[in-house]
């Protein structure tokens, strides 16, 4: 069993949601599993002034009990390992008490001067919180020193480039680590093995074997109270050029020499550099409007609380991209990203080229069907692979139907992605975190796009986007796939390709 060295754990932004929905129930899961051992204890930062250890202890008691502990063992826990210290306005002096603090926490606890830094904080504050503990000393120690930072990572590559060399004026690379929770699933992980583990379908995984892959991130959620972050961001800024782009390199990306941190990065790099400039009329922009959601009546993102009435500001992006390598040339690889979708889901289609002939015409049944490899990432983790079978009787009939894996069917409930990176983050595996290189790379092919005034087209909230983007495809013959449940036999029939 891994066991990570005794350390201290600081957030930054410890009175914060991000704080209390996922970083505690985190760092108390693995705890819980043993993964964490009795010398450890985090760290509260934030610039209250007026909460002290017990508040903060009291506020994440209740955050663990929501996440479903008892309160015996919520009580037990931040009682043993938990503690606030204010920032203020993170003056020098400021710094120096939080240093004085963090020596005291770490010879009471026996913790060999290991500590992590985590960013729970709004993008504009990373500047200055990181220069800030370079200049106080804290980004060194007499043992291992740690910095996790959330994305975004810069809002272009001008932006990107400057927190880079920011960050590299106080910390090493080996120290950084720049999270995504998407790359924390079990399935993104899985996507890796899957390719990799089963020769058969790394065999397949080239131009001469799949026709096209689609990938949608969808949410059916507007923009909630994030409505003063998202107007300024967008859904190319939000989750294409991170999300999106971090699945993008690990379908295309080439057998890695082996599975290390190094190896695995530089291929995805190398799959960033080969996308081929995006075309203008490659890529479509929407934003939704008034519609249902699960039945229900929900507002268009203009009539959203707190969004500019003038905004701008794209809620759904579709683009098809190019990948200039010799396993790739030729297969589109189509993408889309919005809010206020039908259903949240996050799934990865790969449809592998039709049979060359109808083989079966003469029995009066001929399919042009593709075999379609799903991949979902969430909700329901797991995949499934269409596949053509006969109808039992008379007349002749082929029948699609799905090979499935579900994770809840094989091992139950699975971990958080949180979980799975702070437990990276803590024994120093930087395989799931996205290098330097990695951010401005994706940053710049976005650029273009970022620096144009798009063309927004409207949709109805609870349809799957504007009608333009299911043009991008068909110019193609190809079609945008409904995200499917995997594992209901009766999704997948008539999903054929045109």
């Amino acid at each position: 069993m891994v066991r990570v060295d005794p350390s201290l754990f600081v957030i930054f932004g410890a009175t914060g949601d991000l704080t209390r929905r996922k970083l505690l129930p985190a760092i108390a899961k693995l705890s819980e599993n043993g993964l964490i051992g009795d010398r450890f204890a985090v760290l509260g930062v934030s610039r209250r002034t007026d909460v002290t250890d017990e508040e903060f202890r009291a506020d994440a008691r209740v955050a663990l009990t929501e996440a479903g502990w008892s309160h015996a063992d919520a009580e037990a826990w931040c009682a043993s390992a938990l503690y606030y210290e204010p920032s203020g306005a993170g003056s020098d002096e400021d710094y120096r008490r939080l240093a004085a603090r963090m020596k005291e926490l770490d010879e009471r606890h026996e913790l060999d001067g290991n500590r992590t830094f985590y960013l729970a904080l709004p993008p504009r504050a990373f500047p200055a919180t990181v220069a800030a503990l370079g200049e106080a000393g804290l980004n060194r120690s007499r043992g291992w020193v740690r910095l996790v930072i959330e994305k975004p990572f810069g809002r272009n590559l001008e932006s990107a480039r400057e927190l880079n060399t920011l960050v590299h004026r106080h910390f090493e690379e080996s120290q950084i680590y720049r999270i995504d929770h998407y790359l924390g699933k079990e399935t993104v992980q899985n996507l890796l093995v899957f390719r990799f583990a089963n020769a058969m379908f790394e065999s397949l995984w080239n131009r001469d074997r799949v026709e096209s892959v689609q990938i949608t991130v969808a949410e059916s959620l507007g923009v909630e109270q994030r409505a003063g972050y998202y107007d300024n961001v967008g859904a190319l800024r939000d989750m294409v050029q991170n999300h999106v782009t971090q699945l993008v390199s690990l379908v295309g990306m080439e057998v890695p020499g082996a599975y290390t941190a190094d190896g695995v990065r530089y291929e995805k790099i190398k799959l960033l550099h080969a996308v081929a400039p995006i075309r203008p009329e490659h890529v479509v922009f929407g934003r939704y409007e008034g519609g249902l959601i699960d039945g229900d009546p929900v507002a268009g993102y203009l009539d959203e609380p707190g969004v500019s009435p003038t905004s701008d500001t794209e809620t759904y992006v579709a683009m098809k991209l190019e990948i200039d390598t010799w396993r790739w040339q030729g297969v589109p690889f189509y993408v889309r990203s919005g809010k206020r979708l039908p259903r949240r889901v996050t799934q990865i289609a790969v449809t592998f080229r039709s049979p060359p002939v109808c083989l079966f015409e003469s029995m009066g049944s001929c399919t042009t069907r593709s075999n379609v490899l799903y991949l979902t990432l969430q909700p329901d983790e797991g995949f499934a692979l269409n596949v053509e079978v006969k109808v039992p009787g008379e007349p002749f009939q082929l029948q699609t139907l799905p090979l499935h894996f579900l994770y809840k069917e094989a091992f139950g409930t699975i971990p958080d992605g949180y979980q799975t990176l702070l437990l990276d983050v803590l024994t120093g595996d930087q395989t799931l975190f996205v290098h330097a290189e990695e951010t401005e790379v994706a940053w710049k092919l976005y650029s273009p796009l970022l620096d144009a005034t798009p063309t927004l087209h409207s949709y109805a909230a609870g349809s799957w986007g504007p009608r333009q983007a299911d043009r991008l495809l068909e110019a193609r013959g190809h079609q945008w796939y409904d995200p499917v449940d995997a594992h209901e036999p009766h999704a997948l029939a008539g999903h054929a390709h045109l």
